[in-house]
């Protein structure tokens, strides 16, 4: 199941940027962040697959999402340019980010290599 990360949640569960300068992850479990738009077609490519992906490694993986028309800061913040882009955000160490509709066997090796979190 995904979650719609507004500013105010994103600070509690991911990164409190207006805090910290330094990277610090606030969350319990890895993350994958979709910053995306409703208008983006390539961005209704990927959200069926991270539905999959959240139940598949439910209680393992959290999946938030990013509206990054309503959630102009957050996209500011980290700079995005181009949607969809992926944060993917492990646990203990720094976040990592890609671009564009991944397959979904892609964010299975990711989730594995990056994570180290297999289903």
């Amino acid at each position: 199941m995904t979650e719609l990360l507004t500013k105010e949640t994103f600070l509690k569960k991911v990164f409190d940027f207006e805090k910290n300068k330094e990277w610090k992850f606030e969350g319990e479990l890895p993350c994958i962040i979709d910053f995306y738009a409703d208008w983006c077609g390539p961005c209704k490519m990927v959200a069926p697959v991270l539905e999959e992906l959240g139940n598949d490694y439910k209680g393992k993986v959290n999946i938030y999402k990013v509206d990054t028309e309503a959630e102009q800061e957050l996209a500011a913040a980290f700079g995005i340019r181009s949607i969809p882009s992926i944060l993917f955000v492990p646990k203990d160490k720094e976040p990592q980010m890609a671009q564009g509709a991944l397959p979904k066997h892609q964010f299975e090796e990711i989730i594995k290599d990056v994570f180290g979190v297999t289903k």
